[in-house]
C-alpha cells in the first residue's frame, strides 16, 4: 500500500495543480480520467515494443536507444490518442484544455510506469521518481498539450503546430532518456539544471494558455 501511495500521490499532485490552473471553466472530469486510463493502457503495449526492440538488438546505441525506444515510441502514442480520442472531442473547448488532456494522458503513462519501478526497486526512490522521471512525463504533456491546443484554436499553421506537439516533446524526451543513459554516475548533475529548464518553460506554457482565455474573454 505504501508504494502505490508513493507512486500514484506524484501524479494526483500534479495533475490536481494542472487542473485548478486554468483560468476559465474547469474542464469536466470523464473526458480527463478516459485520457488518464488511456495512458496507463498504453504502457503495457510500449512496453512490449521496447522489450521486442531490445531483444534483437535493434537501436541498441544510445542515442538511438533514446530517440526511438523512448522518445519517439512513447510520445507517438500520447500525441495520437490525443488527437484520436480529445482533439475532436466537444469538452476540447479551450486552448488550455489541450494541456489538461495531454498531461494526463501522460501521467496515466507515468504513474503505471512508475507502480512497477517501484515494485522492483523499492520505495526508497519514489522521491527522485517524482522529481524527475513522473514530473518530466507532466512536462512533456504540458508543451504538447499548448500546441495541440494552439493547433484547434489558432489559425497561424496548425498543421505546423500539431509537428510541434509531437518533435518537440520527442526531442526534450529523447535528451532526457540520454542524459539517464550515458551519464550514469553523474545523472543528477545534468538532469537537475534540465527539468529546471523544463519547469520554467512548462510554467511559461500554462501561462500563454491561459491569456489566450483572457483574450477569448475581451469585450
Amino acid at each position: 500500500m505504501a508504494i502505490l501511495t508513493a507512486a500514484i500521490s506524484p501524479a494526483v499532485a500534479i495533475m490536481t495543480f494542472i487542473y485548478l490552473s486554468k483560468k476559465i471553466e474547469l474542464e469536466p472530469l470523464p473526458l480527463i480520467v478516459r485520457m488518464f486510463i488511456i495512458g496507463v493502457i498504453m504502457v503495457f503495449p510500449i512496453m512490449f515494443i521496447q522489450y521486442a526492440f531490445e531483444a534483437e538488438n535493434i537501436f541498441q546505441s544510445p542515442l538511438l536507444k533514446s530517440f526511438f525506444l523512448a522518445g519517439l515510441i512513447e510520445e507517438f502514442f500520447k500525441w495520437f490518442f490525443l488527437l484520436f480520442v480529445a482533439y475532436q472531442h466537444s469538452a476540447f473547448d479551450h486552448h488550455y484544455d489541450g494541456i489538461i488532456y495531454a498531461v494526463a494522458i501522460s501521467l496515466g503513462f507515468a504513474t503505471i510506469e512508475n507502480i512497477i519501478y517501484l515494485f522492483a526497486n523499492g520505495i526508497e526512490i519514489a522521491m527522485l521518481r517524482a522529481i524527475f522521471p513522473v514530473s518530466s512525463h507532466a512536462l512533456f504533456g504540458i508543451i504538447m498539450g499548448f500546441y495541440i491546443g494552439k493547433a484547434k484554436f489558432t489559425n497561424a499553421h496548425p498543421t505546423l503546430c500539431l509537428f510541434f506537439a509531437l518533435m518537440i516533446p520527442v526531442s526534450l524526451h529523447t535528451l532526457y532518456d540520454y542524459i539517464i543513459t550515458v551519464r550514469e554516475q553523474t545523472w543528477l548533475y545534468w538532469i537537475t539544471p534540465f527539468m529546471i529548464v523544463l519547469w520554467v518553460i512548462g510554467f511559461r506554457k500554462i501561462q500563454a494558455a491561459n491569456k489566450h482565455h483572457e483574450e477569448l474573454l475581451k469585450p
